[in-house]
């Protein structure tokens, strides 16, 4: 699907992918001026915990549950006074309560042992943590004003791929074909950019093709 659109941008003459792209961030910016991460956290250490709490959930889930959460647990040593079970329970809602709790606990460890208890900023420090794979650490690297990559979920994915900006459905290869196109400053909101359309416009099953500010931009269009 993602290489027959590739080749449909330049069968229309929708132009180049390094061409498009601008006017795809800048309609989209104008369209969504405050996309942004949903996730609620004050510091640090309470976006690590979020971010790693929203796999395989919702971020309302996850702001419901650290809602309390980072009431009580403050500093790393925090995760790591309290039994294991203890944690299970309070993180429970968010589901694999098991696998989150056990790495959460050891990225706690991690921090304290070889980052000063901080978290670190750098993309290869991150990855080292325990439960945080390379999607993880982009979206805290981003947040924390140090992007060094995209961040590719299920929406940067959709949409890379309908856009005819990457001809691949594996992240690592998507993120380098977005990587080469999208202007560095620009690749902390460009997936919240596309995670915003695809959530109100681009629908996984059926796209509002009839509402979009990049129909005609875009080669998968329905309404060509």
């Amino acid at each position: 699907m993602a290489r027959s659109y590739v080749s449909e941008a330049r069968r229309r003459g929708l132009g180049r992918r390094r061409e498009r792209i601008g006017p795809i961030i800048e309609r989209l910016a104008a369209e969504y001026p405050d996309a942004g991460i949903a996730l609620r956290f004050r510091n640090d250490l309470e976006l690590l915990v979020s971010v790693m709490l929203s796999a395989q959930t919702t971020d309302a889930t996850v702001n419901r549950v650290t809602a309390s959460l980072f009431r009580k647990y403050r500093r790393p040593e925090d995760y790591l006074a309290v039994p294991r079970e203890e944690l299970e329970r309070d993180i429970y809602a968010t589901g694999f309560y098991r696998q989150k709790a056990k790495a959460i606990r050891g990225a706690m460890q991690m921090l304290l042992e070889e980052f000063g208890g901080e978290v670190p900023h750098r993309l290869e420090d991150l990855v080292r943590l325990p439960g945080v794979a390379r999607k993880t650490a982009n979206v805290v690297a981003a947040e924390l004003g140090h992007a060094q990559g995209i961040v590719v979920d299920t929406h940067v994915r959709r949409l890379s791929q309908r856009l005819g900006l990457t001809r691949h459905d594996d992240p690592v290869k998507i993120e380098r074909d977005l990587q080469r196109v999208v202007p560095r400053a620009d690749w902390a909101r460009f997936s919240h950019l596309l995670i915003w359309h695809g959530r109100r416009v681009c629908h996984a099953r059926r796209p509002r093709c009839e509402d979009c500010v990049l129909e005609d931009l875009c080669p998968s269009s329905r309404l060509r």
